[in-house]
């Protein structure tokens, strides 16, 4: 079955500290609004029963009338909010596809360089063509006439559909979160137990915590290094370990730490029971605040959580597509995957997954 592609037009923005989100108009700035409830397609709002009437139905869990199949974007950004005007860059770009049973999913990146094609907005000076993914969100940012506030709603709409007519899959909800947005996540969860499978020395921290030195020669000063083998890391730490890519493999193991993470996230709220706590996930949704972005499409965030609850522990597979790098006149371009890539969009479309995976099992990322 071919999943439709959703239009932007229909996307409703909702800051996580309130979960109510107006889109920007006309290419205007972001503005967050209290936002009263309101039926959504698919949805049926109670009314009080007359005195003579039997008595009403249990109100239903939240997302009692959610089915698959879904996919959700996965966002990570560099704001660099002490920069005025910095426009934010996509560093970590995930899907996860939700099979129609709700009980299994498969969790893949793009990389932030893959060569692709984004359509014209209407930021200034950017009338679409060919760009490395992570300029998707910047240009999307732009605002006509205030170069000093990008909108991070605009960027995310860009990558929202280039990563959509690229895969053929329908995003049905997404989140962006910034680098901070990260460590508190993981700290609100009381950190996570992750395997470390490579040595990893950092180039942006120090063992205690703090920032290295930046010099004109590069970074200088004691480095944090992750050493092989399960560790219970806290916010920084999964995030530093995360976003190092000067090492073995390059982004490509990059892309799978990151893969790693959010599975350890998604573990440790299924292991808790927090996905099925609506009172748990709007403390961590406050603790967020506006480090994370969440765009549902008019369903709650809490919705999306409750519904994929009973996902079993293990229910979620990662999945790691190969590519290489492109280039033109001998100058480094960006990235580009593989043509089995193309053939797993199509295999996950149809609901088919498992069995591609079966005949690729390079593609399923073990650890």
């Amino acid at each position: 079955m071919h999943e439709r592609h959703v239009d932007a037009g229909r996307w409703g923005w909702r800051p996580c500290s309130r979960c109510s989100w107006s889109p920007p108009r006309g290419g205007g700035r972001q503005v967050a609004l209290p936002v009263r409830a309101r039926p959504r397609p698919g949805r049926r709002l109670g009314h009080p029963a007359p005195e003579t009437s039997a008595p009403a139905s249990p109100t239903p869990p939240p997302g009692a009338d959610i089915t698959g199949p879904l996919n959700f974007l996965i966002v990570g950004v560099d704001t660099r909010v002490t920069v005025p005007g910095w426009e934010p860059h996509a560093d970590a770009v995930m899907v996860m596809h939700v099979e129609p049973g709700l009980k299994r999913a498969y969790l893949f990146s793009l990389p932030r360089d893959w060569w692709s094609t984004s359509r014209p907005t209407r930021s200034p000076g950017y009338r679409g063509g060919r760009t490395k993914l992570t300029h998707a969100m910047s240009y999307g940012s732009r605002v006509p006439g205030d170069k000093a506030h990008p909108s991070t709603a605009q960027g995310y709409e860009l990558l929202r559909i280039t990563v959509s007519r690229y895969t053929g899959l329908r995003i049905d909800a997404g989140a962006v979160l910034t680098f901070f947005g990260f460590d508190r996540l993981i700290d609100a969860l009381g950190g996570v137990d992750l395997y470390i499978d490579q040595r990893v020395a950092s180039i942006h921290r120090r063992p205690d915590g703090q920032y290295r030195q930046h010099t004109a020669g590069g970074y200088v000063g004691p480095q944090m290094v992750y050493e092989k083998g399960t560790r219970h890391l806290n916010g920084w730490q999964a995030r530093d370990y995360a976003r190092q890519r000067y090492i073995a493999g390059g982004d490509y193991a990059r892309q799978r730490h990151q893969q790693q993470l959010i599975r350890a996230l998604v573990r440790k709220i299924l292991d808790q029971g927090l996905a099925r706590d609506p009172d748990r996930v709007q403390q961590v949704v406050r603790a967020l605040g506006k480090t994370m972005v969440y765009a549902g499409g008019g369903t709650r965030l809490i919705d999306f959580a409750y519904a994929l609850g009973g996902m079993p522990a293990n229910g979620l597979v990662l999945v790691g597509l190969p590519g290489s790098g492109v280039g033109k006149d001998g100058a480094y371009r960006g990235e580009q995957l593989r043509p089995v890539a193309r053939q797993f969009f199509t295999e996950l479309r149809a609901g088919r997954a498992e069995a591609f995976l079966s005949s690729h099992p390079t593609l399923r990322v073990k650890t």
